[in-house]
């Protein structure tokens, strides 16, 4: 009941109605309304309505609006309208109850992680390396603290780590297909305020983001995706533009892109939708779907089986055939299971050579059928079955495998599954854009500068599909908005800070990623995580990672099974070694040559986490195959560990290769893989082997690898430890054919500096002189060019060791710097000088670098000698320990005084 008093004077019995307005000459004003028809009003003040209640800071949104507005004083009268007040203003707004909702805030800004986070911004900000870096951390900060504290949003169920519930989803629909793990992790994403879709690489992360999309839209609800890198975030919206959807999408994040959308906005399709088949006819295609999804991936799963089968099978009689083994003895007539083979080979290994008892024989007769003893009556018989149930075990499995193969793909094709799953996916299309035709409104005029601002929830409408980056989500809508879903992709590699932006900003969260993939690299402040709150930390965790620890059980989690990328050969390392053979593979083996090892020579080839050798040694592998060997549409890429290895293939390897990092190319592909893995025994310390053998790294490197995968690794570099890399390289040499294996396919005369040095070498070895120099790598240049200049054309040149360098360039040449000049008076000398035998003038300079050459100090003694002997017109070549084909080399610089010999005896034949 509500009561109505006017100046003192109950007035509730003879009004049939009441109204409050704000009048902007009357101010707030009280009307009401006679049975007659008439009425009068007054000022708010002369008035008292009963009951009224105030609300102090509280947040306030529209009906059917997402946005969340915070106000300092609310004054409700009859639970009829409420007067606002918000922070920092003067005027007041009168609201019905019925449009609004006030929303009482949390206390989660006040609470320990929420403040941790911000600490984590704070130091960000203090600790910036550089101005750009200062000026996005400040960007974070700024969104950070603009987040508005509601109980309904993600983030607060990531703080308080209670996950909520959804009600029943409905229907689904899949206009991009879909298999049986994408399936579940559809239907799971609607069950569940978070929930955690687990997608290895290749499995079709994209395709599920896609259908999960079409059914937020379905639903009449928004979603933002969004992820740490711009590359995931236009794979979501490029698929969405081949079939016709990107007009729904508002592709926003940072200032420029913001302005390049509103500067050419997708216009929403004008023909009408093409008719579409009702909902319980797209239900009725899906369950009939359904009962054929395990039986597709039953078929790959035995394809698989059956390869594995055939190669172990091949090894064996490859071991039969070299160790003379004769399988004479006929195991046909015992029909003997796989099973009961390998319970008959055990059996046999256990009565070894002793003599067959009452117990054995009634043993045979129950287990195995086998009446007669006599194959059976000494050890060398027992061998000789042993080894043909061996054979006869991988006979009869590949045969009751290709059975059931041949029964799936039988079921499969009177099922009409392909049909089925086309009609699915044209029918889910179909029923989708005629939904979104009737429901999204036609394009109003928005521009960046104000689409945030009264009319944001009209631009939802036309755009409920929001794409950004985390770092600037929160810029990219308006001030306290709250969409339904946020969907992170990439979300092993999402820091937590700025990743929780995007928390703050939906309702529910889906997290796409995979945390056998490589995490993002933390920046390291020493802000400490709240005390039992460990899971939050921003040093330690992905949010992906975070999640989980936060949530635990109560987080449904789904792992996309099927692989859709890879070689099965390639793909299956990545299985067995770090998803304990969870993954199916869908891809078919036809008979390709997928793996390849390469293995350097040993020794010290590792400088600054380059690897000289490695690349010198592909080249080879590339020279031998030829071009042909890597054709393919998504060409071939070079991958390792550190960015100097990187950079320097760049400057070796053809241009057709893409050359980055581990790191950078998480999320490519390439129909042809290298990785260097760069380390050499010498200079592989804990942390380094550490790193690079990390199974992340290994997991992203070998799943780039499309059609072929080649592994670049010094010899025994990584046995030792036994991890991921022995893994692999044990793996390769199983399943790669004999021409795939190649074993340091580069000699240098420089690995003679090491213990372990190729035997081909040992001739050169014997013939070094000590007396030469000090130093090994010397001896070894030393005597290549004796050998060089022992050539008929090159008898008039002779070379000296450790030649001053004032006595080789004249300090009165003009052009010489004042520092040149003192460099040169510090007793500066050259390893070899090369002279004409008669005159004694110096042609040329040879110098042998070290590993110390690259180090700051040696680099500038390096640069000033270059700069004198090419002002004093002195060729110069040097020689780095880490190179190969040095007599090449060596031969190349002599050649050009070949040449100067025959144009004097052309001269001198001429007088």
């Amino acid at each position: 009941m509500v009561s109505i008093y006017v100046c003192g004077e109950d007035k509730t019995r003879q009004i049939s109605d009441w109204v409050i307005k704000n009048d902007k000459s009357e101010g707030l004003s009280l009307t009401c309304h006679f049975p007659s028809g008439k009425h009068f009003f007054r000022p708010l003040a002369d008035c008292k309505v009963d009951p009224t209640r105030e609300v102090q800071a509280t947040l306030l949104r529209r009906k059917g609006s997402s946005v969340l507005s915070p106000v300092e004083k609310v004054v409700i009268y009859g639970e009829k309208y409420a007067v606002v007040q918000y922070p920092g203003k003067t005027t007041k707004y009168v609201f019905k109850m019925d449009a609004i909702e006030l929303v009482p805030p949390t206390k989660m800004k006040d609470e320990s992680t929420f403040r941790y986070f911000l600490s984590v911004a704070n130091g960000r900000v203090e600790q910036a390396a550089s101005p750009n870096d200062k000026t996005i951390a400040e960007n974070v900060l700024r969104q950070l603290n603009a987040i508005l504290p509601s109980a309904n949003t993600a983030l607060h169920a990531y703080c308080t780590g209670q996950n909520g519930r959804q009600e029943q989803a409905g229907n689904f629909i899949f206009p991009f297909g879909l298999n049986e793990s994408q399936l579940k992790a559809v239907e799971q994403a609607f069950t569940s305020q978070i929930s955690l879709i687990e997608g290895p690489p290749g499995t079709g992360k994209t395709q599920t983001i896609l259908n999960i999309i079409a059914n937020i839209l379905l639903r009449g609800k928004t979603v933002a995706v969004v992820s740490n890198n711009n590359p995931a975030v236009s794979n979501v919206c490029e698929k969405l533009g081949k079939s016709g959807l990107d007009y729904l999408v508002a592709k926003l994040g940072n200032e420029k892109n913001r302005k390049a959308f509103f500067d050419n906005p997708c216009p929403r399709p004008t023909a009408i939708a093409e008719t579409a088949p009702s909902m319980e006819h797209i239900q009725s295609i899906l369950q009939r779907l359904k009962r054929h999804l395990s039986g597709r991936n039953a078929v790959a799963q035995l394809q698989i089986e059956i390869s594995e089968l055939e190669i172990e099978r091949s090894y064996l009689r490859q071991w039969q055939q070299d160790n003379g083994v004769q399988n004479s003895f006929a195991l046909g007539k015992y029909n003997l299971s796989p099973q009961k083979s390998a319970d008959l080979m055990a059996y046999l290994t256990h009565l070894a050579g002793n003599r067959v008892r009452i117990k054995d024989r009634i043993e045979m007769l129950f287990n195995f059928k086998i009446l007669r003893m006599k194959p059976f009556d000494d050890w060398a018989k027992r061998k000789s079955v042993f080894y043909g149930l061996q054979l006869h075990y991988y006979d009869k499995a590949l045969l009751e495998r290709k059975a059931a193969l041949a029964s799936h793909q039988d079921a499969l094709r009177l099922g009409n599954y392909e049909a089925l799953l086309e009609e699915l996916t044209s029918a889910s299309m179909k029923y989708l854009k005629q939904y979104l035709h009737r429901h999204v409104p036609s394009a109003e005029c928005f521009d960046a500068k104000t689409y945030r601002q009264d009319k944001f929830d009209e631009f939802l409408k036309r755009y409920p599909v929001i794409a950004s980056g985390t770092h600037s989500i929160v810029n990219s809508l308006k001030p306290g908005a709250v969409l339904d879903y946020v969907i992170i992709d990439e979300a092993s590699q999402q820091d937590i800070v700025p990743g929780i932006l995007a928390l703050g900003c939906a309702k529910n969260l889906i997290i796409v990623g995979d945390r056998k993939q490589l995490a993002h690299i933390p920046v390291e402040l020493g802000r400490v995580a709240p005390v039992d709150q460990g899971q939050y930390d921003c040093e330690k965790y992905s949010l992906l990672d975070s999640c989980v620890s936060v949530f635990n059980d109560s987080i449904p989690m789904t792992l996309l099974k099927e692989h859709y990328r890879c070689h099965p050969q390639i793909i299956q390392f990545c299985n067995q070694q770090f998803y304990a053979n969870q993954l199916v593979p869908m891809t078919q083996d036809r008979g390709e040559k997928p793996l390849s090892l390469l293995v350097t020579a040993k020794g010290n080839h590792t400088r600054r986490n380059t690897n000289l050798r490695e690349l010198d040694s592909l080249l080879a592998v590339l020279e031998g195959e030829g071009e042909s060997a890597w054709e393919g549409e998504d060409g071939r890429g070079f991958i390792a560990p550190f960015k100097n290895q990187a950079a320097l293939s760049g400057t070796l390897l053809p241009d057709d290769f893409v050359k980055d990092t581990v790191h950078k190319f998480q999320g490519r592909e390439c129909d042809e893989i290298v990785f260097s893995t760069v380390l050499d025994k010498k200079s592989t310390t804990p942390k380094l082997l550490a790193f690079v053998d990390d199974p992340r790294m290994i997991n992203v490197a070998v799943s780039r690898a499309k059609n072929r995968f080649t592994l670049v690794t010094g010899d025994e570099v990584f046995t030792a430890s036994n991890g991921h890399i022995a893994a692999l390289v044990r793996y390769i040499e199983y399943y790669a054919q004999e021409g795939q294996l190649h074993r340091a396919p580069v000699i240098s005369a420089f690995d003679l500096l090491y213990k372990e040095y190729d035997q081909s070498l040992e001739r050169l070895n014997g013939r070094l002189r000590r007396s030469d120099s000090e130093y090994k790598s010397e001896q070894i240049v030393a005597q290549l060019m004796r050998e060089t200049l022992d050539q008929h054309a090159l008898h008039g040149i002779t070379f000296h060791s450790q030649i001053a360098l004032n006595q080789v360039a004249s300090i009165a040449n003009p052009s010489l710097t004042a520092r040149e000049l003192v460099f040169m008076s510090q007793g500066a000398s050259c390893d070899f000088v090369l002279y004409y035998t008669v005159g004694k003038k110096p042609l040329g300079v040879i110098e042998v670098d070290g590993g110390t050459h690259g180090e700051a100090g040696q680099a500038e003694r390096d640069a000033l000698k270059n700069s004198i002997l090419q002002k004093c017109d002195i060729p110069l070549l040097r020689l780095r320990t880490i190179e190969s084909r040095i007599e090449e080399k060596l031969a190349a610089f002599l050649a050009q005084w070949t040449r100067s010999f025959h144009d004097e005896k052309r001269e001198l034949s001429t007088v």
